[in-house]
């Protein structure tokens, strides 16, 4: 394949780079160790590269086999001997920023390949050949039909190969993971029969030729899917917990955040109680108009004053016909707020609302596809969602209550505006002399923006009391993710005992809750991004009005917060002088 042939050059370009590097400043160093690195990741993750925008990779898919994995992680440990020669005291401020990102990336790549070693125990993690890697050549129109068919053609032809390396590799996953990999590849059967004919379409005789090689792919997916289902499943045996040293550990990188894995826990549990507190009072004024004959007991019961007016609101929401035509509207509307307001630089690039493909509805209503870090021409993708077509009607009345027309206005400003798209679109202003910062970006600081987005446009009177409703019922959902995510991986955290504390102390409905105790099982450390991103992000903004006394200016700050590209937080105070 490719990408062991890739694998060999990549170490042959770190030999030659040794070489080059003994001469030149120690900015040029590192400017050249750099591209070296990110040139050996996109080749050996060529769906990564597609996603980035950089297509000479479309043809291919990630090897998962034993040899190129131990030849990637030894091409790791050599980069690392290189990144630790370089004098960091040497560097551009810029460029010392992107060395330390360098080497927590390499530090993470060789403690997932000797730890956590996910390729053996993770079908889920296949996925990405047997379907994303499909999507993301139809879902952009980066190219004519005529050059990307040719590459989904190869990929493929590529996918039963993917599927032998992932019945070689595959031992004794969690139960939970090999379900969800079930339910998946039945989205990618559908995928490759159904959902590449809007880029199939637009080219009638590829169509007719690649036909035959749909049937096929559709029928290798299949008959995957029926191991998973009679061989794999039964042996789906391993624990899903990860355990409290693995996950310290993956926390770390996965934050990127001086913040310890107990104070995540304690700060969490603070938030969780302030939050409940700053609902309630935001709650009673409309509860006292929803039900005015309410007596002294019923206003004095916190959690019911909050629960009821939850439920009054989500009577107002959308369904199927109108979730669209609706987040369009919503979407000029916090638009023209933030201009009117003056909260933050609006860009000025392409973004599109889209009804998301049906094989990606089900666990949200809505989600941001901004482009890649190497697409500069792209658009960003605001995708909505009516729910699946095999829903019943009380499941899709339960789903719009969550997501009614309140929700949908707070959801669009983390995804959307000044969310997700008006973050990420600063962050492919940012230049350095390296990519670095634009391809490893910091979950933890988009997330943690995102949130904190949905804070100051609260804070700005956005929606009135309605919407702060939302935003302060999504806070109460971070502060729990950041619990449970701990509490199930680093500790013994029942079913129970998660679906307690979403339903009760977090006001999610039990459908919500299902939901997050499964992703917290299939998944370890992300569900704590939101909260330590939004902790940081709400502790720097502190920072800067302690600093500024009374010219603290929010429009100036929150551009320049936005201005480095997506960074861990504290390289950004570290380059705020905060």
């Amino acid at each position: 394949m490719k990408a062991s042939i890739v694998s060999v050059t990549a170490a042959l370009s770190l030999s030659i780079l040794s070489t080059n590097m003994r001469a030149a400043s120690e900015d040029d160093k590192f400017q050249q160790l750099a591209a070296a690195y990110i040139e050996a990741e996109l080749s050996a993750n060529p769906e990564e590269a597609t996603e980035l925008g950089d297509h000479r990779f479309d043809d291919v898919l990630t090897d998962y086999s034993h040899a190129t994995r131990d030849r990637i992680v030894f091409a790791q440990r050599q980069f690392q001997i290189e990144a630790n020669s370089i004098d960091p005291t040497k560097l551009s401020q810029v460029n010392n920023v992107d060395l330390r990102i360098l080497k927590d990336e390499i530090e993470r790549h060789i403690f997932e390949a000797d730890e956590i070693k996910e390729e053996d125990w993770n079908p889920l993690v296949y996925m990405q050949s047997l379907a994303n890697s499909l999507y993301l050549l139809v879902a952009r129109d980066f190219d004519t039909p005529e050059k990307r068919i040719p590459n989904l053609r190869q990929r493929m032809l590529g996918i039963p190969h993917v599927i032998d390396q992932a019945r070689e590799n595959l031992q004794h996953p969690p139960r939970v993971h090999t379900e969800t990999a079930i339910e998946q590849v039945q989205g990618a059967i559908g995928l490759v029969r159904e959902g590449l004919s809007p880029l199939l379409d637009r080219a009638p005789e590829m169509k007719k030729e690649i036909a035959p090689l749909q049937e096929k792919t559709a029928k290798a997916l299949e008959d995957y899917k029926k191991w998973l289902q009679e061989d794999l499943l039964k042996r789906s045996d391993g624990d899903f917990r990860i355990g409290a040293d693995k996950f310290r550990k993956k926390l770390r990188f996965a934050l990127a955040s001086d913040m310890p894995m107990e104070d995540v826990l304690k700060r969490a549990q603070a938030d969780l109680a302030q939050t409940q507190l700053s609902i309630f009072e935001t709650a009673l004024p409309l509860y006292k108009k929803y039900f005015p004959n309410a007596d002294e007991k019923s206003l004095g019961d916190k959690k019911k004053v909050v629960a009821a007016v939850l439920d009054k609101l989500a009577e107002q929401h959308p369904d199927d016909n109108t979730i669209v035509g609706y987040a369009q509207k919503v979407l000029g509307e916090a638009s023209d707020f933030v201009k009117q307001k003056n909260l933050v630089r609006v860009p000025n690039v392409p973004l599109e609302i889209i009804v998301m493909p049906e094989f990606k509805r089900g666990p949200a209503v809505a989600y941001c596809d901004s482009p890649g870090a190497l697409d500069k021409n792209g658009k960003t993708f605001y995708a909505v969602a009516p729910t699946p077509k095999d829903w019943d009607k009380k499941r899709k009345e339960s789903f719009f209550k969550e997501y009614n027309n309140f929700m949908i206005r707070n959801l669009t400003v983390h995804e959307a505006m000044p969310g997700h798209y008006l973050q990420l679109a600063h962050a492919n202003e940012f230049q350095a002399p390296t990519m670095m910062r634009s391809i490893f970006r910091s979950g933890t600081f988009i997330e943690g923006w995102a949130v904190y987005a949905e804070q100051f446009m609260a804070e700005a009177g956005y929606g009135g009391p309605e919407v702060k409703m939302q935003q302060l019922k999504m806070r109460l959902r971070v502060d729990c993710n950041a619990i449970i995510d701990q509490s199930i991986h680093a500790g013994k955290m029942s079913e129970k005992e998660a679906l307690d504390l979403m339903m009760k102390e977090g006001f999610q409905t039990e459908g919500e809750a299902v939901g997050k105790w499964k992703r917290a099982r299939l998944t370890s450390t992300q569900l704590s991004t939101y909260f330590v991103g939004v902790s940081e992000h709400l502790d720097l903004r502190e920072r800067a009005k302690q600093k500024a006394g009374e010219g603290f200016d929010l429009r100036k700050y929150n551009d320049t917060v936005i201005s480095f590209g997506s960074p861990p937080v504290k390289y950004v105070r570290e380059l705020m002088g905060l």
